[in-house]
């Protein structure tokens, strides 16, 4: 959520921040601006909307080498074009854009800035006109902003331009994502590597309470009392190609088909020399050590860790406790002796499970984090990491982040534990050919999207045991990106409520994978049909009946949500497309979600 890019050097700045403003489209937004600088002062272009609106207001005549842009996704004062980043101070001599959220604002405004007339109604404004404050007073540039950085209470990711101070960006960093590119002759900022791909590979991660002092030949590191500190850069191992549709209409399709790939690239990195899954020595050691695992995360990840649980229950017999990320670190349970806390999440910038980390870590526990971002604050944190080699995600609603999560988990589980009745690398491989299976049925699944979700305002899924987590799962992408009101129920729940909600044509989409509850399954569809529903049986080999919609390949059981979810993925797509909906970017949602 929200963007940040920024530009010092020799080429037009414009162009480079409104390209790398396009690459952070992905994160979600609803307006979007830059700040670029030269002989005449800074120049200030924004608009509500997209990155093409922003293009169509924006100056070509101005030239500048130094910029900063942004792309805001609301918090603080409606969408609008007064509320859009970049934000100036009263005399315009600053000008910032900021992402997180400044959870003081309000006090800092009381107590420094009461007669300061604010133009917008964001939390961002008052950083600037607090920077112009302690300048007035006296301090240099550097020493207002270090000063500023010093009462806010929050988080945030900044890059401030000064009229008065040539050729530099100012930035700094406190629980929000932010990195500084290297180049030869000038230097970029961006929430994201993949923003500034095109001009440079060469990253600097940022820790929180840095600021940054950046020039086209110079990069300078401190604390906020001022240390110096020296950090090498990185390269970026992202491939411009892995961020680009190619042929596809949307990401979300092209990611969906990269599912199989994906799966079976997770096992070779997971694979030993001799050809067995394993996970590193120290990882499964704290695993083994561990008298509970507590699974922590949001959204997708979650439903993932549900999936997981299953995994370490029943093959490394392990205890899991999995819990949603900003109930957790607000209201923790009673905790076991020695646990271990497993953080998932897609982007690694979690917000709500970045303050439960903060908060364990404070307490002396270990944690591990499984993400799609190696370098990523829950990652650079945690004890140890679990990458998930998905590749890159575009598309707002998670869908191979999700599969190679759940192919991760298992793959984990598996090598903790003393005891196996299964060959996890083939049915993994299975699993693998049942999605492609699935992927290669698309049309089916247009059809029966426009036969069950054509025209109707809600929908339900329902499932019984790893189908129930599929469900609940299949419900949060139709919502996302349809815009249909759905949610995913345990078969068995229907008849303690639910069940009123039937109404003639309701939509019931019901997942039938595993065979001890099979029965109970379609017993629970004949409950709902009877009440007028229109039901849509997803059943696996071995399990289907005449009347079934769909039939998946047989996999191993514990495995069958790999396959099982492409399903409602599928059914989600095509029903936010028949609708006319915006598939990759939904109203609303941003892919990152770095505030709490």
């Amino acid at each position: 959520m929200c963007g940040i890019v920024g530009y010092i050097g020799q080429l037009d700045a414009k162009e480079v921040l409104l390209k790398g403003l396009e690459k952070l489209e992905y994160r979600g937004y609803d307006s979007a601006g830059i700040a670029v600088r030269n002989a005449d002062g800074i120049h200030v272009f924004k608009e509500k909307g997209r990155i093409a609106d922003l293009r169509q207001v924006v100056d070509s005549s101005v030239v500048a080498s130094t910029g900063i842009g942004h792309t805001r996704w609301a918090t603080h004062g409606v969408p609008n074009y007064v509320n859009a980043h970049p934000h100036q101070s009263t005399s315009a001599r600053f000008t910032i854009v900021h992402n997180g959220v400044i959870e003081n604002y309000h006090l800092l405004q009381e107590e420094y800035l009461p007669h300061v007339e604010m133009q917008s109604d964001t939390d961002t404004e008052v950083i600037v006109q607090l920077v112009e404050h302690f300048s007035n007073e006296g301090m240099a540039t550097e020493e207002a902003f270090r000063h500023t950085l010093s009462l806010l209470e929050g988080s945030y990711a900044i890059g401030l331009l000064d009229t008065q101070t040539d050729d530099t960006i100012f930035v700094a960093k406190k629980n929000s994502p932010l990195l500084v590119g290297v180049g030869a002759e000038f230097n970029v900022i961006a929430s994201d590597a993949m923003a500034m791909l095109s001009v440079t590979d060469q990253f600097i991660e940022l820790h929180d309470k840095e600021i940054v002092i950046a020039k086209a030949d110079s990069i300078q590191i401190k604390k906020l009392d001022g240390t110096k500190v020296e950090r090498a850069p990185y390269t970026a191992e992202l491939d411009l190609s892995d961020i680009e549709k190619g042929t596809y209409p949307h990401y979300m399709l092209k990611e969906m088909d990269e599912q199989p790939a994906v799966v079976r690239r997770i096992t070779q990195q997971y694979e030993d020399a001799a050809g067995n899954v394993t996970i590193s020595e120290d990882i499964a050691t704290a695993i083994k050590e561990a008298d509970r695992l507590y699974i922590i995360a949001a959204g997708t990840s979650y439903h993932a860790g549900l999936i997981g649980k299953q995994y370490f229950e029943k093959i490394a017999k392990i205890p899991v406790e999995v819990h949603i990320s900003s109930e957790f670190g607000y209201n923790m349970p009673l905790l076991s002796k020695n646990p271990l806390f497993v953080f998932i999440s897609q982007s690694g910038e979690t917000a709500d499970s970045r303050q439960v980390l903060v908060k364990i870590k404070e307490m002396g526990y270990k944690a591990l984090t499984i993400t799609n971002v190696p370098g990523s604050t829950l990652s650079r944190e945690a004890n140890y990491t679990l990458p998930l080699y998905a590749g890159p995600e575009i598309a707002v609603a998670s869908t191979k982040a999700y599969v190679a999560q759940i192919t991760v988990l298992a793959i984990t589980a598996y090598a903790v534990a003393e005891a196996t009745d299964f060959d996890l690398k083939k049915e993994l491989s299975i699993a693998a050919n049942a999605i492609q299976t699935v992927i290669d049925h698309k049309e089916e699944f247009q059809a029966l999207t426009e036969q069950f979700l054509a025209t109707t305002r809600n929908a339900f899924f329902i499932g019984r045991g790893m189908d129930y987590f599929v469900s609940m799962e299949g419900a949060l992408k139709l919502k996302e990106i349809s815009y249909i009101q759905a949610e995913g129920f345990a078969g068995g729940e229907l008849k303690h409520g639910t069940i009123a909600l039937i109404e003639d044509g309701t939509p019931v989409i019901a997942l039938a994978t595993q065979k001890d509850v099979a029965l109970n399954i379609r017993g629970n569809v004949k409950e709902v049909v009877a009440r007028g529903a229109n039901p849509c049986i997803i059943s696996m080999e071995g399990m289907e009946e005449a009347g079934d919609a769909f039939t998946i390949p047989h996999v191993y059981p514990l495995l069958a949500p790999l396959a099982s979810v492409v399903t409602v993925q599928l059914i989600s797509y095509y029903a936010a497309l028949y609708r006319g909906c915006d598939v990759d970017k939904p109203r609303n949602l941003a892919k990152s979600v770095t505030v709490e």
